[in-house]
């Protein structure tokens, strides 16, 4: 038994089709591909406490993603006419990818919305990189926005996910960011034993203190994501469960977004299911966009704990 798995969960979540009691498993259409994200691989400059994709300076299973196969990608957007609104950047640190800054251009230069997700600390801080993002602000304006991951507005508490000196660190890069006129959101943690309104109160005074144009009480701007923890109890998602919760399929991130990785030794990019099953085989759905445009079975416990009853989402 794998000592990270709750043993209610034995069991589940192996059937595509079928819950462990025989049900019939949900599924999610893509309906509305809004968002397209790209992983630029999970190299970090940092190594964070329970990072879901376990990121860090020495991982490398998800390779740097080069500008041509972004662009590639943003073609087939054109061919298979998806309605994406949306790029998105996440890795790793996307902004160890020394194409980073290419790639964004290309995204903006289409007319989307991106969004990278940064910690805001060296390898954004770095001069070419800052002359770089001065180049996009100033060329396509606030339709570039940078989302900070700051885990607690203390910086004892985040410096306890992210490693001593990490706050300071990310403040002074979200101060850049902030003197410089950039579209700024921040991504904390629902790990701490307070609610979200106390939460996004405290937020909101640290926003305020430091004059950060960041709206805490939209969920876009300041996104709270709950914690993915495998060894606690996870239900399945059975189709009757859309009518018990009162939510839509369209509601789930794999309704509105792919994440395009390329792993370690690939020859091409691939296209998963969503942005927080990197290294499950079973999400990967080909190598295209046209075959990544089937249904998704929520058959992980992220799909229920995170998605379904957790309320998360990625994109703004």
């Amino acid at each position: 038994m794998d000592q990270r798995i709750h043993p209610a969960n034995q069991g589940k979540f192996r059937d595509p089709h079928r819950t462990v009691d025989g049900a019939q498993r949900a599924q999610v259409a893509l309906s509305n591909a809004r968002t397209l994200w790209f992983n630029t691989g999970t190299l970090c400059n940092i190594t964070c406490v329970n990072c879901y994709i376990e990121s860090s300076p020495s991982n490398d299973r998800l390779v740097y993603m080069a500008t041509d196969e972004v662009v590639d990608f943003l073609d087939q957007i054109d061919a298979r006419a998806w309605p994406v609104e949306e790029i998105g950047f996440t890795g790793g640190e996307p902004f160890m990818n020394p194409d980073i800054i290419a790639m964004i251009e290309a995204a903006l230069a289409r007319g989307y919305r991106v969004l990278v997700l940064t910690n805001a600390m060296a390898p954004m801080m770095r001069p070419k990189v800052q002359a770089g993002l001065l180049a996009l602000r100033e060329a396509h304006g606030d339709r570039l926005c940078l989302r900070v991951s700051l885990d607690h507005w203390q910086g004892a508490r985040h410096d306890a996910i992210r490693g001593r000196g990490s706050f300071e660190k990310t403040l002074a890069g979200m101060r850049w960011l902030a003197g410089n006129g950039f579209n700024m959101a921040v991504a904390g943690r629902a790990l701490w034993e307070i609610s979200e309104a106390d939460s996004r109160a405290a937020y909101g005074a640290f926003f305020a203190e430091n004059n950060f144009k960041i709206d805490a009480q939209d969920p876009g701007q300041t996104v709270l994501f709950p914690e993915m923890d495998e060894s606690v109890e996870v239900p399945e998602i059975t189709t009757a469960c859309w009518d018990i919760l009162g939510k839509s399929p369209d509601q789930v991130m794999c309704a509105s977004s792919r994440m395009v990785v390329k792993r370690k030794g690939a020859a091409r990019p691939a296209v998963l299911a969503c942005t927080l099953l990197a290294y499950d085989r079973r999400f990967e759905l080909g190598a295209s966009l046209q075959e990544a445009e089937g249904a998704v079975a929520l058959n992980h416990p992220h799909c229920a704990k995170f998605c379904v009853l957790g309320g998360a989402a990625c994109s703004l």
